[in-house]
């Protein structure tokens, strides 16, 4: 009978995900064979997803201007030029200023080790009298400060060679994204050509709804962390604290991060203000929190809008699990990703028990 009927469906349930754990165990048994391959193939495609990104962020400018009365083909050059050339004009103008800095920076790492050893030490003797595991933590924290700047140094540095070493992929980007914005609406009908006729309509509400939500929060996102990034150095160059485009980029990046961002890029920030005096330390802390302020209110309501409708627990539960798994890329890609496996959950979950009245009604 029917019940006999939904048994049977469940034990192949039951059988596929057994089935499934036991490829994915073999298949992470194999990792040596494969992650070279895996390497390679990651490296060719960077360029197609970065220009992928940005043809995805630019694409519906360029859809606003087309509707208003201007050619395609105008609507493509006025943006692309905008965009390449500003980001050019800028890359060509921080770079330099932008290396310098970390140079100094890095440099400078000796001496702030040993102004924070010598604050360690003054903390030290003026709480002598408190419990002894108490200084163990200042000791700890102290240290935890040190390695966590070296280890923001470092990690800059690595990039910055690692785009030297890639610069022949980099200068590829935005002729990909030139092509790709161009035949945008081949490149769609391509990849849903392998998708099979039944399942297309249903893929396609499932793709519009991850647009929807991703695409209006990826494009937010990005203008108020450039905004935020640029208020910070801009302001940082005014109260004369020492490295303002670096220590403005870091904020800038870091804010990308709900909740937890903030605080991230204000460390560094407020240690090499610290080091310069007090008074110093206090206007960094001020200029952060002044603009937290404008983007809380002001700026992200404005500009990215609520369009994840995520719980807040729901987000840091996510950005904990990204910073474990990937490090600062994954806090910085936890937040969408989780938003993608949601939207990819609650569609199939509508998909799912529509078939299913569908089923129980023949």
């Amino acid at each position: 009978g029917n019940t006999m009927d939904i048994k049977v469906k469940w034990f192949y349930r039951l059988g596929f995900l057994l089935l499934l754990f036991v490829v994915l165990w073999v298949f992470f048994k194999l990792e040596p064979y494969w992650k070279p391959v895996l390497e390679i193939f990651f490296t060719a495609s960077l360029p197609f997803i970065v220009a992928a990104f940005i043809a995805y962020l630019l694409h519906p400018l360029i859809q606003k201007l087309h509707k208003n009365g201007l050619e395609k083909w105008l609507s493509l050059l006025i943006i692309y030029i905008l965009f390449f050339g500003g980001l050019g004009y800028l890359l060509y103008k921080g770079v330099p200023v932008f290396v310098q800095q970390l140079k100094g920076l890095s440099a400078s790492i000796p001496e702030y080790v040993e102004q924070y050893d010598r604050w360690a030490y003054a903390i030290e003797e003026r709480t002598k009298a408190w419990p002894l595991g108490i200084h163990e933590q200042i000791d700890n924290l102290f240290n935890a400060l040190n390695t966590g700047l070296e280890h923001v140094v470092e990690r800059i540095l690595e990039s910055l060679l690692w785009i030297v070493d890639k610069f022949f992929l980099i200068l590829l980007i935005p002729f990909i994204t030139f092509y790709m914005i161009k035949d945008m609406e081949e490149i769609k009908n391509f990849f849903w050509q392998w998708v099979p006729l039944k399942k297309r309509e249903e893929a396609r509400l499932v793709a519009v709804s991850i647009s929807e939500s991703l695409g209006n929060y990826l494009r937010g996102q990005f203008i108020v962390c450039c905004l935020i990034g640029a208020a910070s150095a801009f302001l940082f160059s005014i109260i004369k604290l020492k490295f303002p485009l670096l220590l403005g980029f870091i904020v800038g990046i870091t804010n990308v991060i709900p909740y937890f961002g903030p605080f991230i890029g204000a460390v560094p920030a407020v240690l090499v203000g610290l080091t310069m005096s007090g008074k110093m330390a206090l206007f960094v802390v001020v200029i952060i929190f002044s603009l937290q302020f404008l983007e809380g209110n002001i700026l992200s309501p404005l500009i990215v809008g609520k369009t994840l409708r995520m719980h807040p627990l729901a987000i840091i539960f996510s950005i904990l699990i990204g910073g474990e798994v990937a490090g600062v890329l994954g806090l910085i890609l936890a937040v969408p990703s989780a938003a993608v496996l949601k939207t990819i959950f609650l569609q199939s979950k509508i998909l799912f028990e529509k078939r299913e009245q569908e089923e129980s009604k023949l």
